[in-house]
């Protein structure tokens, strides 16, 4: 049973007398039927009790008293390592807050998740290297969703492809671009007159989910500093109203796609910045860098897809990948591995695999969140200790017996004995269900954390394998490689050597 802990401001939507939103409703729902045991930091009740509305604070405590006090909540004064990673030096600085203990709680597994709107909270999680234990709400409702059946995708209606002018100008998703735009209707009417095309997620009551508008250009970018002609993928419009189901991660995905078949290596797109941003966190987890700003005041978020020169001399391979994704570094200060996956995880990791047929969902409208992402988890029962951040992995299709997709680790947590150990660590990331996890739990789990960079162009089969000398049968654990044999592999799939760094 899961331990998640409640933070003030959910517990504020929660418990006073407004209306409960759709998304607070949903998620103590989700939480009560995957009988999650919901707990509140004790500072967190201190904090209620400052409310100065009286009326208010009376309605909240009497309501909040009804969930379980974390007890005994680990005190983080006594650890300097974590305020140094908190941005915290100097010792004189440090003082105890809601949001430092909250954090702290989740940092020294007390808690298996927090679930918090704080935007500041998020970004330190990131630091802490929790983010993925530390939830919004609709990010919560997702991960507790998948534990509740086993073998079912969650589902929203599938993206499609289609022109702009099929999409509904006054739809509620382009209030801001309306506001923060005057020209936005004028922009709007030309660029569906230009028969531009877009990705759109639509929900069932069919307003617009998500929506992505895209522009091939070749010129100079009008900003201080200037930045210089060139092609580039530029994201018109990049909204994201349905949240929870990696919809921002797909996007990114196909904006890297269009740039790769057109042999484009920049993608870049404009946005007024705001406090706790979350889209602003979401490109900068893959490489954009406020690089400029615009007459009209907004920041130009810019990403190369291909490293530069000195790439190597100054950043790691896990920098590498994180700030050229897709490129990867795989010269010789990284190991590589193959790592087989049966067909049905397969399937629900990599839903864009060329040869991959369509689940009956999926034929429905409905599509499968962990195929959105691009940051995955992949969970087995090898007793590897020699996988660690910046390797390789080849992820080789049992029952296919074929190398499909190439990834870089981001970190790797083995001998896992528990359940709840297990969820801890695949976060908002498994395509496993609570049952499949319980199963797994049975013996000692690894969990390896990993992005996604590329399916093979050619899938090398077991034959091949075997003859270069790179497996001597079916692999049934991960199995290392030198790196000869990857090279051969490299050549040999097709991997696009201008996305390696060696």
């Amino acid at each position: 049973m899961p331990r998640v802990l409640l933070d003030t401001n959910i517990l504020i939507y929660r418990e006073d007398d407004r209306v409960i939103s759709q998304a607070i409703q949903e998620l103590l729902s989700v939480l009560q039927k995957a009988q999650a045991e919901i707990l509140i930091h004790p500072l967190s009740l201190d904090d209620l009790r400052r409310d100065r509305d009286e009326r208010r604070r009376a309605v909240i405590l009497s309501k909040a008293g009804t969930y379980p006090v974390l007890e005994a909540a680990p005190d983080p004064l006594a650890d300097d390592h974590f305020f140094t990673l908190i941005g915290i030096q100097e010792e004189a600085s440090r003082s105890v807050g809601v949001d430092e203990a909250i954090l702290y709680a989740v940092y020294r597994d007390a808690v298996d998740f927090m679930i918090t709107e704080d935007r500041g909270i998020h970004r330190r999680a990131r630091r802490l290297g929790i983010h993925d234990r530390v939830l919004a709400a609709d990010d919560a409702i997702r991960v507790f969703e998948r534990y509740l059946v086993k073998d079912q995708t969650i589902s929203p209606p599938a993206l499609k492809e289609d022109y702009v002018y099929n999409v509904n100008i006054n739809d509620p998703i382009f209030d801001s671009l309306r506001q923060d735009y005057p020209e936005f209707r004028d922009w709007f009417k030309t660029v569906s007159r230009q028969g531009r095309k877009c990705f759109i997620h639509r929900r069932p009551d069919g307003k617009v989910g998500a929506v992505l508008i895209y522009k091939i250009e070749n010129e100079a970018i009008d900003s201080v500093p200037p930045i210089a002609r060139g092609r580039r993928i530029k994201l018109s419009t990049f909204k994201v109203a349905h949240e929870g189901h990696k919809i921002g991660e797909l996007f990114l995905k196909l904006s890297v796609d269009i740039a790769i078949k057109n042999d484009i290596s920049e993608v870049y797109l404009t946005h007024f910045t705001e406090p706790g941003d979350r889209l602003v966190e979401l490109i900068s987890e893959y490489g954009f860098n406020k690089v400029s700003v615009n007459n009209r005041g907004e920041d130009i978020y810019l990403k190369k897809l291909l490293a530069d020169a000195g790439s190597r001399a100054r950043l790691s391979p896990l920098e590498i990948a994180k700030l050229y994704y897709p490129s990867f570094y795989d010269g010789d200060d990284v190991k590589k591995f193959v790592v087989p996956i049966r067909p049905k995880y397969h399937t629900r990791l990599f839903t864009e695999f060329p040869e991959r047929q369509l689940t009956m969902a999926e034929s429905a409208g409905e599509f499968i969140i962990e195929g959105n992402t691009i940051k995955k988890a992949y969970v087995c029962h090898s007793k590897t200790r020699q996988v660690g951040p910046g390797d390789l992995i080849l992820f080789y299709l049992s029952g296919r017996k074929k190398l499909t997709s190439i990834g870089v680790v981001e970190s790797i947590y083995t001998d896992l004995q528990a359940a709840d150990q297990i969820l801890r660590r695949v976060g908002r990331r498994t395509v496993y269900s609570l049952d499949e996890i319980a199963a797994m739990a049975t013996k000692p789990t690894t969990v390896i954390l990993f992005t996604h960079h590329f399916h093979l162009k050619h899938n090398l089969e077991l034959r091949e394998l075997v003859e270069i000398g790179a497996l001597l049968r079916a692999p049934q654990s991960i199995a290392r490689i030198d790196s000869r044999s990857y090279s051969v592999i490299r050549s040999r799939s097709g991997i696009d050597e201008r996305f390696t760094v060696h």
